[in-house]
């Protein structure tokens, strides 16, 4: 879009504008575009709110029911007590709360500097705390301390819910102003007010911003001749590293493979889909429900190089949308047990598309199936083996702490009995 010459760019801008009101009819083209930019650009090139607005009070009819819209907008400019309004953050704003009035967490307007830092998340690297968050039962909630992250360190955990930011409320707070108020520069401070077991285990917990660079892959060795695969996301970078890793781990034949989801939040939809073809040789990874009607399934592709190593899947209430489509396909198609706790449950598909001005919507576009017809929205995967907590203190480890879950999957997959690994505190509810 930046390569789009400045007039060609500067009309694209206000046509966009335009879809906040209501639509043209099909035949409004042609010379009468041209008698438009006429009226809405000064001698500069550049568009006046303020002839848009004229021109808005021209074209709205009582059928879409826009009048009371611009009244307010009126009586804004006309009696709001601090003045001159800014007639851009109005127009951003009114944008942001259409969107908002769809009463759906995922969907979203970004204005232009917002749009960047979310596009950035997308990329892998951003400088915070390294936690994803959502709004789970009308709370804001950690779904996933990625690893090694400040977050992590100072102690929040997946699951964990999320009062106050720097001592505001967070009482009807979006997701995308959270992530705004928690990010900040690297060496700077954020206090967060949490709990982990409700409102008695309340406190603040004060967490350093760093750099965070989100490794996608991580592979490691296991006893057993077990190797370990853990995805941490699902960006633009993702199918590059796990395709380099699954070309040794097919060298090394492996008696066995733990693909650990836990706190994945998901990403791009394409890279969970080539992702899950590694293992499923025939048949539907994820199938995708419109509001129309429409389904789009997206069957197995590539060669399916791991269908033929023995795997397990970990996944926590951390595991959520593209991971939990992992998870679901291997499971439906019975190729994998999936041990660990019940995921997030976000079994929906958003469309991110830049706008000409550089602002972006995020939009939920359809829900999505695993290969059985399951819906997990707002349910999630209920493992096969569940597992009520994944990692305990253990003063013999290294870290001071022991992984269940993990050590769980390779009992598994070496056909050992792993009772014994669960502390007598947690039912084996497999």
């Amino acid at each position: 879009m930046n390569n789009m010459p400045p007039a060609k760019r500067k009309l694209a801008m206000f046509l966009t504008a335009l879809a906040l009101v209501g639509s043209f009819a099909l035949g409004f083209m042609g010379a009468t575009i041209l008698d438009i930019r006429s009226m809405v650009f000064n001698d500069d090139g550049e568009v006046e709110i303020a002839r848009v607005i004229d021109l808005y009070a021209k074209t709205r009819t009582e059928e879409v029911s826009f009048e009371q819209f611009w009244n307010v907008w009126n009586m804004i400019k006309q009696n709001y007590v601090d003045q001159p309004v800014s007639e851009v953050d109005l127009f951003y704003g009114a944008i942001e709360g259409m969107v908002q009035g769809l009463n759906d967490p995922y969907s979203v307007y970004f204005p232009p500097v917002d749009a960047k830092e979310f596009a950035d998340n997308l990329s892998g690297e951003f400088e915070g705390i390294g936690a994803e968050i959502g709004i789970r039962d009308e709370q804001l909630t950690i779904i996933a301390p990625l690893p090694a992250s400040p977050a992590e360190q100072a102690g929040l955990r997946a699951g964990d819910k999320v009062y106050a930011i720097d001592g505001n409320d967070t009482r009807g707070i979006t997701v995308e102003k959270a992530v705004s108020d928690i990010r900040g520069e690297r060496g700077t401070d954020v206090v967060l007010t949490v709990s982990h077991d409700g409102f008695e285990g309340i406190e603040d917990i004060t967490i350093t911003r760093d750099r965070i660079t989100i490794p996608t892959i991580v592979v490691e060795e296991e006893r057993g001749d077990i190797r370990y695969l853990r995805i941490s996301h699902f960006n633009e970078d993702t199918w590059g590293a796990f395709n380099k890793e699954v070309e040794k781990l097919i060298q090394d034949n492996p008696a066995g493979l733990v693909l650990d989801l836990r706190s994945n939040p998901g990403g791009f939809l394409d890279s969970a889909v080539r992702v899950a073809s590694e293992w499923v040789e025939d048949g539907l990874i994820v199938d995708e429900h419109f509001s129309d009607g429409r389904t789009q399934p997206y069957s197995t592709r590539g060669s399916h190089r791991l269908a033929d190593i023995p795997t397990v899947v970990l996944v926590d209430q951390g595991t959520a949308s593209g991971s939990e489509i992992v998870a679901g396909a291997l499971q439906d198609h019975g190729i994998s047990q999936i041990i660990g706790m019940q995921t997030f449950g976000k079994g929906s598909v958003q469309n991110f598309e830049i706008l000409p001005d550089g602002s972006a919507l995020k939009i939920t576009v359809a829900k999505w199936l695993t290969p059985d017809g399951r819906s997990i929205n707002d349910e999630g995967i209920t493992p096969d083996i569940l597992l009520p907590e994944m990692i305990v203190e253990d003063d013999t480890a290294e870290d001071g702490f022991r992984d269940i879950g993990r050590a769980v999957a390779v009992s598994v997959l070496l056909g050992e009995d792993y009772a014994e690994l669960i502390p007598e505190s947690q039912e084996d509810n497999s």
